[in-house]
Protein backbone atom coordinates (compact mmCIF):
# COMPACT_ATOMS: atom_id res chain seq x y z
CA UNK A 1 0.00 0.00 0.00
CA UNK A 2 1.31 3.30 -0.41
CA UNK A 3 3.79 4.79 1.49
CA UNK A 4 3.52 5.79 5.39
CA UNK A 5 3.37 9.23 4.55
CA UNK A 6 -0.35 8.59 2.57
CA UNK A 7 -3.29 8.89 5.06
CA UNK A 8 -5.65 6.76 2.07
CA UNK A 9 -8.32 6.27 5.00
CA UNK A 10 -8.95 9.86 5.43
CA UNK A 11 -8.65 10.53 1.73
CA UNK A 12 -11.58 7.78 1.16
CA UNK A 13 -13.32 8.95 3.53
CA UNK A 14 -13.49 12.67 3.04
CA UNK A 15 -14.39 11.83 -0.43
CA UNK A 16 -17.21 9.58 0.83
CA UNK A 17 -18.59 11.88 3.32
CA UNK A 18 -19.52 14.38 0.42
CA UNK A 19 -20.32 11.85 -1.90
CA UNK A 20 -18.14 12.54 -4.50
CA UNK A 21 -18.40 9.91 -7.75
CA UNK A 22 -14.80 8.95 -8.65
CA UNK A 23 -12.82 5.90 -9.16
CA UNK A 24 -9.27 5.21 -7.79
CA UNK A 25 -6.74 4.62 -11.15
CA UNK A 26 -2.79 4.61 -11.25
CA UNK A 27 -0.52 2.88 -8.87
CA UNK A 28 -2.86 2.92 -5.74
CA UNK A 29 -5.70 1.09 -7.84
CA UNK A 30 -2.89 -1.55 -9.20
CA UNK A 31 -1.95 -2.17 -5.56
CA UNK A 32 -5.65 -2.36 -5.14
CA UNK A 33 -5.79 -5.32 -7.86
CA UNK A 34 -3.29 -6.79 -6.01
CA UNK A 35 -0.24 -6.59 -8.11
CA UNK A 36 3.30 -7.21 -6.66
CA UNK A 37 5.03 -3.42 -7.42
CA UNK A 38 6.71 -1.26 -5.88
CA UNK A 39 4.26 1.01 -3.64
CA UNK A 40 3.14 4.27 -4.18
CA UNK A 41 3.89 7.84 -2.79
CA UNK A 42 0.25 9.30 -3.78
CA UNK A 43 -3.62 8.24 -4.75
CA UNK A 44 -4.95 9.01 -8.11
CA UNK A 45 -8.64 9.78 -8.30
CA UNK A 46 -10.77 10.37 -11.59
CA UNK A 47 -13.79 11.94 -10.88
CA UNK A 48 -17.42 12.49 -12.70
CA UNK A 49 -16.99 15.60 -14.06
CA UNK A 50 -21.21 17.27 -13.66
CA UNK A 51 -20.79 20.30 -11.92
CA UNK A 52 -22.71 18.84 -9.22
CA UNK A 53 -19.74 15.86 -8.02
CA UNK A 54 -17.24 18.71 -9.02
CA UNK A 55 -18.85 20.83 -5.97
CA UNK A 56 -18.88 17.49 -3.81
CA UNK A 57 -15.11 17.14 -4.79
CA UNK A 58 -14.70 20.50 -3.79
CA UNK A 59 -15.63 20.41 -0.91
CA UNK A 60 -13.69 17.73 0.11
CA UNK A 61 -10.57 18.89 -0.90
CA UNK A 62 -11.37 21.86 0.93
CA UNK A 63 -11.82 19.73 4.02
CA UNK A 64 -8.43 18.55 3.27
CA UNK A 65 -7.05 21.37 2.70
CA UNK A 66 -5.70 20.71 -0.58
CA UNK A 67 -2.50 22.86 -1.90
CA UNK A 68 -0.61 22.42 -5.20
CA UNK A 69 2.04 19.78 -5.39
CA UNK A 70 5.04 21.41 -6.44
CA UNK A 71 8.19 19.75 -7.17
CA UNK A 72 10.99 20.86 -5.09
CA UNK A 73 8.33 23.54 -3.45
CA UNK A 74 7.40 23.37 0.08
CA UNK A 75 5.98 19.88 1.86
CA UNK A 76 2.35 22.06 2.41
CA UNK A 77 2.85 22.69 -1.12
CA UNK A 78 1.18 26.22 -2.59
CA UNK A 79 -1.85 27.25 -2.03
CA UNK A 80 -4.28 27.47 -4.59
CA UNK A 81 -4.75 31.02 -5.45
CA UNK A 82 -9.15 31.88 -5.04
CA UNK A 83 -8.76 28.42 -3.32
CA UNK A 84 -10.87 25.10 -4.48
CA UNK A 85 -14.12 25.47 -6.44
CA UNK A 86 -16.22 23.24 -8.69
CA UNK A 87 -15.77 26.05 -11.40
CA UNK A 88 -11.45 25.67 -10.96
CA UNK A 89 -11.84 21.87 -11.06
CA UNK A 90 -13.94 22.12 -13.89
CA UNK A 91 -10.96 23.92 -15.69
CA UNK A 92 -7.88 21.33 -14.87
CA UNK A 93 -7.72 17.50 -17.19
CA UNK A 94 -5.42 16.90 -13.95
CA UNK A 95 -3.79 18.39 -11.16
CA UNK A 96 -1.47 17.06 -8.01
CA UNK A 97 -2.61 18.49 -4.84
CA UNK A 98 -1.11 17.53 -1.56
CA UNK A 99 -3.58 17.37 1.58
CA UNK A 100 -3.61 17.00 5.44
CA UNK A 101 -3.38 13.24 4.09
CA UNK A 102 -0.68 13.01 1.40
CA UNK A 103 -0.62 13.44 -1.92
CA UNK A 104 -3.69 13.06 -4.12
CA UNK A 105 -3.92 13.38 -8.22
CA UNK A 106 -6.84 14.69 -9.49
CA UNK A 107 -7.09 13.36 -13.02
CA UNK A 108 -9.97 14.37 -14.84
CA UNK A 109 -9.05 12.91 -18.08
CA UNK A 110 -6.17 10.39 -17.77
CA UNK A 111 -4.18 9.09 -20.66
CA UNK A 112 -5.66 6.85 -23.23
CA UNK A 113 -9.40 7.80 -21.67
CA UNK A 114 -12.67 9.42 -22.32
CA UNK A 115 -12.86 9.92 -18.23
CA UNK A 116 -14.75 9.31 -15.42
CA UNK A 117 -18.15 7.34 -17.83
CA UNK A 118 -15.21 5.51 -19.84
CA UNK A 119 -13.47 3.98 -16.50
CA UNK A 120 -16.63 3.54 -14.35
CA UNK A 121 -17.94 1.49 -16.72
CA UNK A 122 -15.48 -1.23 -16.49
CA UNK A 123 -14.40 -0.36 -12.63
CA UNK A 124 -15.37 -2.60 -9.94
CA UNK A 125 -15.54 -2.06 -5.87
CA UNK A 126 -12.48 -3.75 -4.14
CA UNK A 127 -11.85 -3.26 -0.25
CA UNK A 128 -9.46 -1.52 1.24
CA UNK A 129 -9.61 -1.39 4.94
CA UNK A 130 -12.97 -1.45 5.89
CA UNK A 131 -14.86 0.01 3.33
CA UNK A 132 -15.51 -0.30 -0.41
CA UNK A 133 -13.14 1.66 -3.44
CA UNK A 134 -14.28 2.48 -6.87
CA UNK A 135 -11.24 1.28 -9.05
CA UNK A 136 -10.86 1.19 -12.62
CA UNK A 137 -10.38 -2.12 -14.01
CA UNK A 138 -6.87 -3.19 -14.68
CA UNK A 139 -7.22 -3.63 -18.69
CA UNK A 140 -7.90 0.24 -18.58
CA UNK A 141 -5.46 0.93 -15.76
CA UNK A 142 -3.39 -0.64 -18.83
CA UNK A 143 -4.78 0.81 -21.43
CA UNK A 144 -4.05 4.12 -19.39
CA UNK A 145 -0.44 3.85 -18.32
CA UNK A 146 0.78 2.61 -22.29
CA UNK A 147 -0.94 6.00 -23.36
CA UNK A 148 0.89 8.21 -21.15
CA UNK A 149 4.15 6.18 -21.94
CA UNK A 150 6.29 7.66 -19.10
CA UNK A 151 9.46 5.63 -17.85
CA UNK A 152 7.39 4.95 -14.54
CA UNK A 153 4.50 3.55 -16.03
CA UNK A 154 5.95 1.60 -18.86
CA UNK A 155 8.57 -0.21 -16.30
CA UNK A 156 5.12 -1.67 -14.46
CA UNK A 157 3.31 -2.71 -17.42
CA UNK A 158 4.79 -5.79 -17.70
CA UNK A 159 3.88 -7.12 -14.09
CA UNK A 160 -0.09 -5.50 -15.15
CA UNK A 161 0.30 -7.52 -17.89
CA UNK A 162 0.92 -10.75 -16.41
CA UNK A 163 -1.30 -10.37 -13.79
CA UNK A 164 -4.24 -9.73 -15.80
CA UNK A 165 -3.04 -12.96 -17.71
CA UNK A 166 -3.31 -15.04 -14.86
CA UNK A 167 -6.36 -13.74 -13.92
CA UNK A 168 -7.98 -14.86 -16.87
Amino acid sequence: MPTPDVDVGAMLDALDRHGVDYVVIGGFAVELHDVAVPPTRDVDITPSTNTANLERLAAALVELRAHFRVPDGPAQGVAIPGGVSAEWLAGMVTVALVTDAGPLDVSLLPDGTTGYDDLAASSSEIRYEDRAVPVAALEDIIRSKEAAGRIKDIVVLPALRAHLRRRT
